[in-house]
């Protein structure tokens, strides 16, 4: 089974990219789903977060804002938060994976936003990263989200560059062209995938994006 890792910096494109995987029906774990799934009430991040941000869970239901407003305002903070759901995350992902094997799914996407800064690089057999110009990403965020200038800054600053990003990809599909040029893109890979048998599709080595002799990655070859 092939573990591909999709990401992306906020506003590039990544839902996109995963829900065209998903109509391609290669089972794709989506970690921010699984964030949300495990703060909702009764989820298991719920008890450590009341206990670790007083005042941000009430009734059972995290404050959203509350907890956005505390991660924003203490220092460190936000490693105390990823040190609750990280693990957690992780935990549902393993599952999914599980699943995807025993179901017999050729290939599964692990669709994490940080996927690099969280080393998950490591559990994948390559890695996408969907990538837009930086006015372009902007833009995205202003309808989307409706947030101001200061908000988009502060965002993308505390994400990895997207320069680091695409330095270290394995494939950067680019988003900014138009939506039809980066599914095109993303339709010869997954072509590739229910294709090739190999771990190492051939898109992949005419690109150079993997050395020939290397199956999946930069890293050993995995097994099923």
């Amino acid at each position: 089974m092939r573990v591909i890792g999709l990401t992306g910096g906020i506003g590039m494109g990544k839902s996109t990219a995963a829900a065209c995987f998903r109509r391609a029906r290669i089972p794709v774990f989506d970690a921010d789903a699984a964030v949300h799934a495990l703060q909702r009430r009764g989820g298991r991040a719920v008890r450590p977060i009341a206990a670790s941000f007083p005042g941000t869970v009430r009734d059972g239901v995290i404050d959203r804002a509350a907890l956005r407003a505390a991660v924003m305002r203490e220092p460190g903070a936000l490693q105390r938060l990823e040190r609750i759901v990280h693990p957690l995350v992780r935990a549902a992902e393993r599952a999914f994976l599980g699943r995807a094997r025993r179901a017999g799914a050729r290939a599964v996407v692990l669709d994490v936003p940080l996927l690099f800064e969280t080393g998950g690089e490591r559990r994948a057999d390559f890695t996408i990263v969907v990538s837009a110009p930086r006015a372009v990403q902007a833009a995205r965020l202003r309808l989307r989200r409706q947030w101001n200038q200061a908000e988009i800054d502060a965002a993308i600053a505390r994400q990895m560059s997207d320069a680091e990003k695409r330095r270290r990809a394995n494939l950067v599909v680019r988003t900014g062209l138009s939506r039809y040029h980066a599914l095109r893109a993303l339709r010869r890979l997954i072509l590739e995938l229910q294709t090739c048998p190999a771990p190492c599709c051939s898109i992949l080595k005419r690109r150079g994006l993997i050395p020939p002799r290397v199956t999946g990655s930069s890293r050993s070859p995995r097994s099923n």
